[in-house]
């Protein structure tokens, strides 16, 4: 039988305590924000920031229980978790506290296997949303609850396939940085006490330390790619074609950013210090406010070395610290510029590279081919079951 979702679920959102008034930060009330939610998310029992009795009483904020299904409604759309606790949310949401004629992870799985439609509901100006009444109006079919859970225990151990393949993925990136302390030690510290420079002294003459695009505006049809942290977040690999597109003119302002295709990509907004190494594929691509693009100067430090740098625990450490925000945190420039960068000589520098591609190279061909062909396989699979059962419009 098919239901709108607001026929079935009811829609809550949320609102974000002032961030000026310390008085509403650092209790033990839960809070998300859409960040938290990864492409892994399932069950959240936590959240990173914290907010305490007076800020919820002077906000209005109104908790939804344990099993909401959580979805986010911009920036970006479609990320999907289920409550595993009562808990508050930031106005990034719409959630959905399901009736007893769904059952709410089946909903989760709907939701997740859709997320290129609930994207296509999107609307806005300066970036898109999905509203209240927009959500409230899609369509699902649903069947007998035992149908339900029938289908939610198949998908889910198709689920643990796919985390298994990456857990290898995750395998693999922990030797490269076990490798990377073995050579070179403690960044910080630098106990093997390798000459150090800063970030901005290891860049190729003329580059700066600067982030791209501040205001990037609507989708731009033949428009100019701009990476955000989303798009490399979590090791994400990205395509072209997946890049939120600009108007040429809001590009041409800041022609600085605009990528060669070889450049490192790093995020100082958000979720702050993730890599992404990019390749010809993204020459003339642009970067958004979030995202520093960095060339290094080869005969000082190879920019696959300095890349594992950021991965390294040292320079997580040090780039916290540098951190400031409350309810967006983010590396101020001049402090960023200053980060201290190991330099050992090019040779052993060079040796490292070379282990690193050589596991890269492992990665691709015993774990991450076979990974996406299961991938493809599950997820046509996923969707079909999804759109078959729940009837999607």
């Amino acid at each position: 039988m098919k239901y709108k979702l607001g026929e079935i679920c009811e829609i809550v959102s949320g609102s974000t305590p002032k961030t000026t008034v310390e008085e509403y930060w650092d209790g033990d009330i839960k809070w998300i924000t859409p960040a938290e939610i990864t492409e892994d998310s399932y069950i959240i029992n936590d959240s990173a920031r914290k907010i305490t009795e007076l800020g919820v009483k002077k906000t209005g904020l109104t908790p939804f229980p344990e099993g909401t299904v959580i979805l986010s409604s911009r920036a970006p759309i479609g990320k999907v978790a289920i409550a595993g606790c009562e808990m508050y949310c930031n106005q990034g949401f719409k959630n959905l506290i399901c009736s007893d004629k769904i059952n709410n992870k089946y909903l989760y799985w709907f939701l997740r296997g859709n997320t290129g439609y609930l994207n296509s509901l999107g609307r806005g100006a300066t970036f898109k949303e999905i509203s209240k009444g927009i959500v409230s109006e899609i369509i699902i079919n649903v069947p007998d609850i035992d149908d339900q859970i029938a289908a939610v225990n198949n998908l889910e151990k198709i689920n643990g396939i796919i985390k298994l393949r990456k857990q290898e993925l995750v395998e693999l990136d922990c030797l490269i940085k076990a490798r990377f302390v073995e050579m070179f030690g403690d960044a910080i510290k630098n106990d093997k006490e390798w000459k150090s420079i800063t970030l901005l002294e290891s860049l190729e003459s003329g580059r700066t330390v600067s982030y791209g695009i501040v205001q990037t505006g609507d989708d731009y049809e033949n428009g100019v790619p701009v990476f955000r942290p989303v798009d490399i977040a979590g090791g994400h690999i990205p395509k072209r074609q997946e890049l939120k597109r600009t108007a040429p003119a809001i590009s041409a302002q800041y022609k600085r950013t605009v990528l060669k295709g070889n450049e490192l990509l790093v995020t100082v907004r958000g979720s702050v210090g993730e890599t992404f190494q990019t390749t010809e594929e993204f020459e003339g691509c642009n970067v958004g406010r979030n995202i520093v693009p960095l060339l290094t100067d080869e005969s000082k430090v190879k920019q696959r070395f300095l890349q594992e740098l950021f991965a390294s625990d040292s320079i997580k450490r040090w780039l916290k610290g540098i951190t400031k925000g409350i309810a967006l945190q983010g590396l101020n420039m001049s402090e960023f510029k200053e980060m201290p960068v190991i330099t050992p000589p090019i040779d052993i520098q060079n040796q490292f590279v070379l282990i690193a591609e050589q596991v890269d190279k492992s990665k691709v061909i015993e774990v991450y081919i076979a990974f996406m062909i299961n991938r493809r396989r599950v997820w046509d699979w996923l969707r079909l079951q999804v759109q078959n059962q729940c009837g999607v419009q």
